[in-house]
């Protein structure tokens, strides 16, 4: 892999750009591998890569039945944060949010992090008091947030709506400074650059049609549109369509999949420098760096497998941004579109070993995934190759389920994911 850099650029450029090595293969399917993940998204390839760089378990295949990147990776809104109530939840997702700080270095890829900060608004007294609680509980688990007052806010998002008397007036907002956005795509090309450096075989366009298992009931391996693989670990990372692999495999998930829809303005000058949302009004928004207001809200109230968008959600989550910022009223929607998630009971995730032995799970992310990727892939990596809970999941497994020990922030913060 070369390596890039500001001389490699000028260097390239003088040559007419004829000398840049291809970014990762395209190979051909082995007849077998040592371990094969299941979905080359940005949970796929961050745990190939780790896989290839720490564990170094023989030979290593990323499957998909599609491109690179071309599921819940490439169709998420960008926002990585770290903003929540349980102990369980807040290490992980901050391990992951210090992990994205320093990923364009690791991969030797920009992958456009920019800590621009989240503003999570509060439209009345109570919803303050709230607030507060989060607050508190997210500096005892050691991550900096802070609570802003109603004057505090408008200084520093001045283009938000400041009527006292507005339908969702502003009371203050909760704000973590180092959340932001990453560019997606530069996520899911950096760990495939980096995994196919390491000798990770990526095969798109490989749809998973089923598993063969041996007599004692263990996976030998999957069948595919260009015939069977073997493999005696196999990991599955397939967000929304998760609970249709497991089903091939021969077991249920406790999961249901949704779409979760979002949409991106016309490109104005920047005029949003951070990220804002309300919890109330169910929509929030940033301004990407090509200059769109990317919008979003809450996942599609019926399970679906359908990534078109809707009318219905559309007008909900476009009113709610008004609402917060009346000049974008003016600003025309250039695209529409949705992501699958699935979602648990609890509204966390699962990283664990499945009921078929050699088959594991990284799955129900719900609307989060994107923001998990590299300690979800740092993590899912481990468990793969020890066989055993990474430190900072121990508490996302299925067992869960049985005992009650649920870890729901959508009760206990108000987040869905």
């Amino acid at each position: 892999m070369s390596r890039y850099s500001a001389f490699a650029l000028l260097r390239n450029w003088l040559g007419g750009n004829t000398d840049w090595d291809p970014v990762w293969r395209s190979p051909e399917p082995a007849s077998s591998y040592d371990v094969i993940i299941i979905g080359a998204g940005g949970h796929g390839l961050a745990t190939a890569y780790h896989l290839a760089k720490h564990y170094r378990p023989g030979r290593i295949a990323v499957i998909d039945k599609g491109w690179l990147g071309g599921g819940n990776t490439g169709r998420n809104t960008t926002i990585v944060r770290s903003d929540y109530f349980y102990k369980e939840s807040a290490d992980f997702y901050d391990h992951s949010l210090r992990l994205y700080a320093s990923l364009s270095q690791e991969l030797n890829f920009n992958i456009m992090y920019s800590a621009r900060g989240i503003l999570n608004l509060a439209h009345s007294r109570h919803e303050v008091d709230f607030q507060r609680r989060i607050v508190n509980a997210m500096q005892l688990n050691g991550i900096h947030a802070e609570l802003l007052g109603r004057e505090e806010v408008l200084k520093f998002c001045p283009v938000l709506n400041g009527d006292p008397n507005a339908r969702f007036p502003i009371y203050g907002a909760m704000r973590q400074k180092r959340g932001g956005t990453v560019r997606h795509d530069a996520v899911a090309w950096g760990y495939a650059r980096a995994a196919d450096a390491l000798g990770v075989d990526i095969l798109q366009n490989t749809e998973v049609t089923g598993f063969r298992r041996d007599i004692s009931g263990g996976v030998q391996g999957v069948e595919t549109s260009k015939g069977f693989i073997g493999a005696t670990k196999v990991g599955i990372a397939t967000a929304g369509h998760s609970s249709v692999v497991a089903q091939m495999a021969g077991f249920r998930l406790p999961v249901a999949s949704y779409g979760l829809q979002a949409f991106v303005s016309e490109p104005v000058k920047p005029v949003l420098h951070t990220v804002i949302g309300s919890a109330v009004i169910g929509s929030y928004c940033s301004q990407s760096d090509k200059g769109g207001i990317v919008c979003g809200g809450g996942i599609d109230p019926y399970p679906s497998f359908a990534q078109r968008g809707s009318a219905a959600t559309m007008e909900k989550v476009l009113a709610g941004i008004v609402q917060l910022v009346p000049t974008f009223s003016s600003l025309r929607l250039l695209r529409q579109w949705a992501g699958i998630v699935d979602y648990t009971a609890d509204s966390s995730p699962i990283i664990d070993r499945s009921p078929v032995p050699g088959i594991y799970l990284n799955v129900g992310w719900g609307g989060g995934g994107f923001k998990a990727i590299p300690a979800g892939g740092e993590a899912f990596a481990h468990l793969i190759a020890k066989d055993e809970p990474h430190p900072l999941t121990t508490a996302f497994g299925l067992q869960r389920f049985r005992d009650g020990a649920l870890i729901d922030e959508a009760a206990a913060a108000g987040i869905e994911h």
